[in-house]
Protein backbone atom coordinates (compact mmCIF):
# COMPACT_ATOMS: atom_id res chain seq x y z
CA UNK A 1 0.00 0.00 0.00
CA UNK A 2 1.78 3.40 -1.20
CA UNK A 3 1.87 5.70 1.68
CA UNK A 4 0.43 9.02 0.36
CA UNK A 5 3.91 10.99 -0.35
CA UNK A 6 4.78 8.06 -2.83
CA UNK A 7 1.34 8.57 -4.53
CA UNK A 8 1.57 11.96 -4.93
CA UNK A 9 5.11 12.21 -5.98
CA UNK A 10 3.92 9.12 -8.68
CA UNK A 11 1.05 11.41 -9.84
CA UNK A 12 2.92 14.42 -10.65
CA UNK A 13 5.79 12.56 -12.16
CA UNK A 14 3.78 10.62 -14.38
CA UNK A 15 1.92 13.92 -15.68
CA UNK A 16 5.86 16.06 -16.34
CA UNK A 17 4.90 18.37 -13.65
CA UNK A 18 7.18 19.93 -11.44
CA UNK A 19 6.05 20.49 -7.98
CA UNK A 20 5.01 24.67 -9.12
CA UNK A 21 3.63 23.71 -12.03
CA UNK A 22 1.62 20.93 -9.62
CA UNK A 23 1.05 23.84 -6.58
CA UNK A 24 -0.83 25.91 -9.44
CA UNK A 25 -3.27 23.32 -10.74
CA UNK A 26 -4.08 22.00 -7.29
CA UNK A 27 -4.21 26.04 -5.84
CA UNK A 28 -1.71 25.59 -3.11
CA UNK A 29 1.98 26.92 -2.57
CA UNK A 30 5.06 24.71 -3.84
CA UNK A 31 5.87 24.55 -0.33
CA UNK A 32 2.97 22.23 0.42
CA UNK A 33 3.57 19.97 -2.58
CA UNK A 34 7.38 19.80 -0.93
CA UNK A 35 5.85 19.18 2.19
CA UNK A 36 3.13 16.27 1.14
CA UNK A 37 5.42 15.10 -0.94
CA UNK A 38 8.29 14.55 1.78
CA UNK A 39 5.43 12.85 4.24
CA UNK A 40 4.53 15.79 6.19
CA UNK A 41 1.26 18.31 5.78
CA UNK A 42 -1.06 15.03 3.81
CA UNK A 43 -4.49 15.57 5.04
CA UNK A 44 -6.91 14.02 2.94
CA UNK A 45 -8.18 17.01 2.05
CA UNK A 46 -4.50 18.52 0.41
CA UNK A 47 -3.74 14.68 -0.61
CA UNK A 48 -7.22 14.68 -2.90
CA UNK A 49 -6.53 18.55 -4.30
CA UNK A 50 -2.56 17.35 -4.98
CA UNK A 51 -3.84 14.62 -7.28
CA UNK A 52 -6.66 16.25 -8.31
CA UNK A 53 -4.24 18.78 -9.80
CA UNK A 54 -2.19 15.88 -11.35
CA UNK A 55 -5.32 14.39 -13.41
CA UNK A 56 -6.09 11.76 -10.90
CA UNK A 57 -7.93 10.22 -8.35
CA UNK A 58 -7.65 8.44 -4.54
CA UNK A 59 -9.31 4.67 -4.77
CA UNK A 60 -9.26 2.29 -2.03
CA UNK A 61 -8.66 -1.01 -2.50
CA UNK A 62 -9.71 -4.28 -0.47
CA UNK A 63 -5.86 -5.11 0.41
CA UNK A 64 -3.11 -4.13 2.90
CA UNK A 65 0.00 -5.38 0.66
CA UNK A 66 2.54 -3.14 -0.88
CA UNK A 67 2.37 -2.09 -4.28
CA UNK A 68 5.51 -1.52 -6.67
CA UNK A 69 6.15 2.02 -5.99
CA UNK A 70 6.51 1.56 -2.59
CA UNK A 71 8.53 -1.75 -3.41
CA UNK A 72 10.84 0.50 -5.78
CA UNK A 73 11.16 2.70 -3.25
CA UNK A 74 12.20 0.33 -0.33
CA UNK A 75 15.00 -0.88 -3.04
CA UNK A 76 16.17 2.09 -3.66
CA UNK A 77 16.85 2.86 0.08
CA UNK A 78 18.18 -0.39 0.67
CA UNK A 79 20.85 -0.18 -3.07
CA UNK A 80 21.85 3.22 -1.38
CA UNK A 81 23.02 1.60 1.85
CA UNK A 82 24.53 -1.02 -0.28
CA UNK A 83 22.33 -3.85 0.77
CA UNK A 84 21.57 -5.50 -1.99
CA UNK A 85 20.44 -8.50 -0.11
CA UNK A 86 17.53 -6.37 1.35
CA UNK A 87 16.73 -4.98 -2.16
CA UNK A 88 16.23 -8.55 -3.67
CA UNK A 89 13.92 -9.14 -0.74
CA UNK A 90 11.65 -5.89 -1.20
CA UNK A 91 11.51 -7.18 -4.84
CA UNK A 92 10.42 -10.73 -3.68
CA UNK A 93 7.93 -9.24 -1.23
CA UNK A 94 6.56 -7.47 -4.40
CA UNK A 95 6.39 -11.26 -6.06
CA UNK A 96 4.52 -12.60 -2.99
CA UNK A 97 1.57 -9.35 -2.74
CA UNK A 98 1.21 -9.91 -6.49
CA UNK A 99 0.95 -13.67 -6.33
CA UNK A 100 -1.82 -12.91 -2.86
CA UNK A 101 -4.04 -10.71 -4.77
CA UNK A 102 -6.16 -11.45 -8.05
CA UNK A 103 -7.98 -9.10 -10.57
CA UNK A 104 -8.51 -6.20 -9.86
CA UNK A 105 -6.78 -6.03 -6.69
CA UNK A 106 -3.62 -7.40 -8.21
CA UNK A 107 -3.69 -5.13 -11.09
CA UNK A 108 -4.07 -2.01 -8.30
CA UNK A 109 -0.49 -2.55 -6.84
CA UNK A 110 1.05 -2.66 -10.24
CA UNK A 111 -0.98 0.85 -10.84
CA UNK A 112 0.95 4.05 -9.31
CA UNK A 113 3.98 4.52 -11.37
CA UNK A 114 7.86 3.94 -9.42
CA UNK A 115 10.12 6.45 -8.99
CA UNK A 116 13.23 5.20 -10.43
CA UNK A 117 15.95 2.82 -7.62
CA UNK A 118 18.79 4.40 -9.20
CA UNK A 119 19.70 1.60 -11.14
CA UNK A 120 18.83 0.54 -14.43
CA UNK A 121 18.71 -2.93 -13.84
CA UNK A 122 16.50 -2.94 -10.94
CA UNK A 123 14.12 -0.35 -12.56
CA UNK A 124 13.53 -3.31 -15.74
CA UNK A 125 13.47 -5.66 -12.55
CA UNK A 126 10.40 -4.34 -11.05
CA UNK A 127 8.69 -3.19 -14.70
CA UNK A 128 9.61 -6.93 -15.24
CA UNK A 129 8.19 -8.34 -12.27
CA UNK A 130 4.71 -6.39 -12.80
CA UNK A 131 4.11 -7.13 -16.53
CA UNK A 132 5.13 -10.57 -15.47
CA UNK A 133 2.70 -11.44 -12.35
CA UNK A 134 -0.31 -8.81 -14.07
CA UNK A 135 0.23 -10.73 -17.33
CA UNK A 136 -0.56 -13.70 -15.71
CA UNK A 137 -4.20 -12.94 -15.43
CA UNK A 138 -4.80 -11.15 -18.34
CA UNK A 139 -4.47 -8.13 -16.72
CA UNK A 140 -4.03 -4.61 -18.57
CA UNK A 141 -0.47 -3.38 -17.96
CA UNK A 142 0.09 -0.22 -16.71
CA UNK A 143 1.91 2.25 -19.71
CA UNK A 144 5.40 2.86 -17.38
CA UNK A 145 5.89 -1.31 -17.56
CA UNK A 146 7.17 -0.37 -20.99
CA UNK A 147 8.78 2.91 -21.00
CA UNK A 148 12.01 2.89 -22.58
CA UNK A 149 13.90 3.42 -19.33
CA UNK A 150 12.32 -0.04 -18.12
CA UNK A 151 14.69 -1.47 -20.85
CA UNK A 152 18.47 -2.43 -20.75
CA UNK A 153 20.44 -2.17 -23.89
CA UNK A 154 22.78 -4.82 -22.96
CA UNK A 155 20.91 -7.80 -20.36
CA UNK A 156 22.38 -7.75 -17.61
CA UNK A 157 21.98 -9.27 -13.89
CA UNK A 158 20.65 -7.86 -10.70
CA UNK A 159 24.22 -8.59 -9.22
CA UNK A 160 23.64 -9.40 -6.20
CA UNK A 161 25.73 -12.26 -5.18
CA UNK A 162 28.54 -11.82 -7.59
CA UNK A 163 29.35 -16.07 -7.20
CA UNK A 164 25.60 -16.78 -8.97
CA UNK A 165 25.44 -17.92 -12.36
CA UNK A 166 24.06 -16.25 -15.44
CA UNK A 167 20.90 -17.98 -15.94
CA UNK A 168 20.38 -19.71 -19.00
CA UNK A 169 17.52 -18.15 -21.06
CA UNK A 170 15.02 -20.70 -21.20
CA UNK A 171 15.08 -20.12 -17.71
CA UNK A 172 14.63 -16.54 -17.02
CA UNK A 173 10.67 -15.48 -17.61
CA UNK A 174 9.77 -13.54 -21.11
CA UNK A 175 8.84 -10.48 -19.30
CA UNK A 176 12.56 -10.31 -17.72
CA UNK A 177 14.52 -10.95 -20.36
CA UNK A 178 12.24 -8.77 -22.93
CA UNK A 179 13.51 -6.03 -20.40
CA UNK A 180 17.08 -7.49 -20.35
CA UNK A 181 17.28 -8.22 -16.72
CA UNK A 182 18.16 -12.04 -16.23
CA UNK A 183 16.71 -13.39 -13.67
CA UNK A 184 16.01 -16.95 -12.38
CA UNK A 185 12.44 -17.79 -12.71
CA UNK A 186 13.46 -20.27 -9.78
CA UNK A 187 13.94 -17.05 -7.78
CA UNK A 188 10.27 -16.29 -7.43
CA UNK A 189 9.01 -19.35 -6.86
CA UNK A 190 7.02 -19.14 -3.43
CA UNK A 191 8.57 -20.90 -0.27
Amino acid sequence: MADASTLIRAARRSRRLTQEQLADRAQLDQASVSRSERGRDAGYSTIDRLLAGAGHRLYSAPTRRDDAATAAAEIRRRLRSGDKDRALRALLQLNDNLLAEHGLVRGVLGLAEPESTGDPVWDAAVAALVAWRLGAESIPLPAWVDEPGRFLGVPRMLEVDPADPVPPRSEVPDEFAERGVLAWRDTFASV
